[in-house]
Order: C-alpha cells, then structure tokens, then sequence
C-alpha cells in the first residue's frame, strides 16, 4: 500500500518519537517509513540500548533510558518523562505496528487538537478517541498528564482519554473528534487505504504486504502483544492474500505458539 510519488509533507512543529525495549529493529522500521514520507523537526528513539540506531545515520536521535520491562513500565513513562525530551509543540508516536501510511492524507486540521488517535468502536460515550499506538499529542497536553490531578495509570492511553479526558478538557484541551481521528489513524475503525495512518498488527499485511510484514515478524523479539490480535490478524489475511494458505503455515510455526 505505498503511496504514489509526491512532494514530501514538511512538519516542522512535530517531533516523532518512540519508547521502547523491545522488538527494536521493527520499532526502528517504523520510524523509518515514516520519515520517507515527512520530514520532522526531531526524530527520537527512547530505549536502554544506546546502539540500537546505529545504522541510521544521525537521523534518528537516540535518548538513553532505563530499560523498559514491562507494558505499565512504558506507560509510566509515556505519561510522566517522555515530555522532558519534546521541544516541538506536537509529538507524532508511534510503535513496532504502526506508522505513516500516505501523506497525502495528512489534514492541517489535525493540530487543532492536543489528542489525535484512532477511536476505539467498543466504546460510545463520547470518549470514543483513541488509541496511542499511533498518536499525535500536544506538549501541552503531554505536560498535563504529569500534574497531581492526573489519575495516572496503565494503559496510557486509556488514562489520558477516558478516565482523565474530563479533567483535561476542563484546562482546555481538545480531543478530536471520532471523523477526525478516523482520517488520522485506522486501527480497529477507520479505512487504511484513505488514513494518514494506522496502528495494529493486524493490518500489516494489508499495508505492508505478506511477504514484508513476515520478514519483519520473525526479527521479534517479544510477541506477547500479538496474542490478543491473533485471531484478527489471521482473518485479515485470509481475506486479503490468495497465499494464504502458505502463510497461515508459517503463522502455525510461529505466532500460534504465543497464544497457548
């Protein structure tokens, strides 16, 4: 699903940024499709392994951080030290099984908002936006989530857009709306041949393609977080490939062992 050639798309009050310990060469990757398409006023990598972007030439800024062992570890994180290494006023994350899908579908709009994320269709109580795999966050918003007031907890993006989005709203911040949220990101709502871009492993192979997103599967090293989508994941292939067969085997000899 790669976009057609065209101009590059210029952001340059956003910094990209990742947090993570694990599955880093496909953090990295991501990071890396990303910047084919934009060009950012920073890049950053936050992990305990101050080699991890070795190869990437200085385009990605790698800031040192205790290792991360665990999911309420990052969120912590996210929550409360991310924003000391953000100096632009947005902050585009995003994680091994997400990232900018086209470009072209990027809306100025967007950075009305101080949260931007896919929305979440199991809910329908007006906190409907949205998940943080893939999420652009103002700082000011990020700089909130630090006060006393802030009901921290794990998951991140849960604590910022449902159980504290009141309290956030009430100091000014805004959230998008579920269109709005929608056209930025696809994960389990939204369309990712008509999103900026997505989040969830379960839609790589439709983005990435079968053969792409296997290569990178197998560099994993940690495939815990594949077990809630494993199901997901399995019908998106079958009825997106007509190889699916061969890589339903493949997917036998490797992710099925992660969900018993």
């Amino acid at each position: 699903m790669a976009p057609a050639p065209g101009k590059r798309l210029h952001l340059p009050s956003i910094t990209l940024c990742a947090v993570s310990s694990t599955n880093l060469p496909a953090t990295i990757e991501a990071l890396r499709i990303c910047m084919q398409y934009v060009d950012f006023a920073d890049v950053i990598l936050c992990t305990h392994d101050v080699g991890a972007a070795g190869d990437a030439e200085g385009a990605i800024r790698v800031v040192p951080i205790e290792r991360l062992t665990s999911a309420r570890a990052y969120s912590q994180f996210m929550l409360t030290r991310l924003v000391d290494h953000i100096a632009t006023e947005h902050c585009l994350v995003v994680q091994w099984d997400g990232h900018v899908i086209d470009p072209a579908h990027w809306q100025p709009e967007f950075l009305d908002y101080d949260y931007v994320g896919a929305s979440w269709p199991q809910f329908d109580d007006g906190r409907e936006v949205g998940n943080g795999g893939f999420s652009l966050r103002s700082k000011r918003l990020m700089e909130a989530c630090r006060t006393t007031e802030f009901e921290a907890h794990h998951p991140e993006d849960v604590a910022i857009c449902r159980t504290n989005r009141a309290l956030l709203e009430q100091q000014g911040m805004r959230f998008a709306p579920v269109d709005v949220a929608d056209a930025f990101a696809a994960e389990r709502a939204g369309d990712p041949t008509s999103s900026f871009g997505y989040h969830g492993v379960f839609l790589m192979p439709q983005v990435l393609g079968v053969e792409r997103f296997w290569r990178m599967y197998c560099a994993l090293d940690e495939r815990g977080s594949l077990r809630p989508d494993f199901w997901d994941l399995l019908r998106t292939v079958w009825r997106g490939n007509r190889r699916t067969a061969r890589f339903l085997r493949m997917l036998s000899d490797g992710i099925a062992d992660t969900v018993r």
